[in-house]
């Protein structure tokens, strides 16, 4: 499914199931941790249109850093442990395709928005309208400033 339609990253919406496909780059790492025995990595990744908080699992903590460009294929956005993230889950890929020379934004965070369920469509959400976007990551501070 190499071909499936690229998504920005302001256009995502939490959902359990595996159809993100979309490109970005990677901003910041944070250092890894145990999370039931696997080995987790919290990174900030960003595209032209917004930035979001992208789970990294065993060896992928090691295979990406800060300035890589990446692909990924058949990702989730979804909740894990209380934190809205992207990942790959077990049926995606993510795969370095450059590295250093993307066009990124860092807000809004998809990740940091408060999501609700949508009026016309309930088993949609969306980010919630009446609360305004933070000025930056709780997890990775700004690196414009």
């Amino acid at each position: 499914m190499e071909d499936a339609k690229m998504i920005c990253l302001k256009d995502l919406s939490p959902a359990a199931t595996n159809t993100v496909n979309t490109k970005f780059i990677m901003l910041e790492k944070g250092k890894p941790m145990k999370d039931g025995g696997e080995r987790t990595c919290l990174t900030l990744v960003a595209d032209q249109s917004a930035s979001v908080h992208f789970q990294l699992w065993g060896n992928e903590c090691d295979a990406f850093q800060p300035g890589d460009i990446i692909h990924l294929t058949n990702g989730i956005f979804s909740y894990h442990k209380a934190n809205l993230v992207l990942r790959a889950g077990k049926k995606g890929r993510a795969q370095k395709i450059g590295e250093f020379i993307m066009t990124f934004v860092e807000m809004p965070n998809m990740s940091e928005l408060r999501w609700v369920r949508d009026p016309s469509d309930q088993k949609r959400l969306i980010p919630d309208p009446t609360i305004s976007v933070p000025p930056s990551s709780r997890i990775f501070p700004s690196i414009q400033n």
